[in-house]
């Protein structure tokens, strides 16, 4: 069977989609689902499968398939009533882009996915589909960005020369710092930078950390050094394994971290990350309401875009989505975000306020070994990560008004 290189992850930007089948003479060819009137078949649906399989999607590939046939007909739909349509030629180009992420010429991918049972229009509406949305979304809203020099020298700025490669194995203990319990807190944070015993860090852990990890004895998993805040990544640095950090104060809070293990990986020039993350007011910390308000929108929100839908209710001032170089976000985001996995929600007590945090992506500013991006990179860069936030926001609610059945 052919296997391809990882691409998923690449090749998001193209989002899914196909045209309509030329057959009804079976039940294969009749419409399992609608969507503003517009069929999608069962070999349709069989046919994405098997791409989705090629192309290593996680998940249920059914799902996976019939949602993203889904999504692909709304765009569609969105796209010609705008008037929006590709010609063959650009159709090529993004296929040609498309298998060159292959290392391949477009005729030896298709033969490829041939002999997967794939056919070339499957192929082919996947990528105009794509190729359709982005041009809808440039035509929508490019007008509305504008993205100043301050903004691309802020994107450009290089934060640490510490630890590219390194791997740290990290237990947290947040201790909440409300007005006029400072020093309570800067008590406790004391005793836990004194602290060598993992086991009793961990205990400490469980009875006074205001962090997710608390339930863990505070045990984060391996992860990147430079997906710390760039402060914090000295004091890591030089901990041995079983020491903690001296207390670091954060808005209404007091961090201490312990090293319990260290991976060295090769120290060359750091990479600044520019991190992409939603942050949604919920309410007033403690309250039951807003508690039971967390639990269904982390049920509810699988993606940043989602909690578009998902707060629709909500002032719109309460849902913020950002992205920012890691040395510019707060310290306390910061903290939770490091650990964090793309997609992941955590929930925050920030002031006496509930906030839901949710990374939605983290990307590397300059590259190992890579020249920095021009001028103009990053603010194309920069341009296509807003325009994401206002198409997401445009799916979201045309999706809300659509007419979808299912047979």
């Amino acid at each position: 069977m052919m296997r391809f290189p990882s691409l998923l992850a690449s090749l998001l930007a193209l989002t899914l989609g196909t045209g309509q089948p030329a057959l009804a003479q079976s039940s294969q060819f009749a419409p399992q689902i609608t969507v503003n009137g517009q069929g999608i078949t069962g070999f349709e649906i069989s046919q994405r499968m098997e791409l989705m399989r090629v192309l290593r999607a996680p998940g249920d590939l059914r799902e996976v398939a019939e949602n993203g046939l889904i999504e692909d007909r709304l765009r569609l739909d969105i796209a010609k009533r705008m008037g929006i349509s590709l010609n063959t030629d650009a159709i090529n180009e993004g296929m040609g882009e498309f298998a060159a992420r292959a290392n391949m010429k477009t005729e030896d991918l298709l033969k490829a996915l041939a002999q997967e049972g794939i056919e070339p229009q499957t192929f082919r509406d996947f990528v105009s589909a794509g190729l359709l949305w982005r041009a809808v979304v440039r035509e929508k809203f490019r007008g509305q960005i504008n993205i100043s020099e301050a903004d691309v020298d802020r994107a450009m700025m290089p934060e640490s020369e510490l630890g590219k490669g390194t791997q740290v194995l990290l237990s947290e203990i947040i201790i909440p710092a409300p007005v006029g319990q400072e020093a309570d807190a800067m008590a406790l944070a004391r005793r836990a930078s004194a602290m060598t015993d993992p086991g009793a860090f961990a205990a400490m852990a469980r009875d006074v950390s205001a962090s997710q990890s608390k339930g863990r004895g505070g045990r984060l998993d391996w992860m990147p050094l430079e997906n710390l805040p760039p402060a914090l990544r000295p004091a890591i640095l030089s901990l041995a394994p079983n020491q903690a950090t001296q207390p670091m104060p954060l808005p209404n809070a007091v961090a201490v971290f312990m090293l319990r293990d260290i991976n060295d990986g090769a120290k060359v020039k750091d990479a600044p990350q520019m991190l992409d993350y939603a942050a949604l007011v919920l309410g007033p910390a403690g309250s039951e309401t807003v508690a039971k308000e967390a639990v269904r929108i982390a049920d509810r929100a699988d993606r940043c875009k989602d909690l578009y839908g998902v707060a629709k209710d909500y002032p719109a001032e309460q849902l913020e989505m950002i992205s920012a170089p890691q040395s510019e976000i707060a310290q306390d985001i910061a903290v939770q975000l490091a650990s964090m996995d793309v997609n992941e929600s955590r929930l925050m007590n920030r002031a006496g306020t509930e906030t839901l945090v949710m990374l939605c992506n983290r990307q590397t500013i300059l590259g190992e070994g890579a020249e920095a991006p021009s001028r103009d990179a990053v603010r194309e860069r920069l341009l296509n990560q807003r325009l994401t936030g206002f198409a997401d926001r445009f799916y979201t609610d045309q999706f809300e008004a659509a007419v979808i059945t299912r047979q």
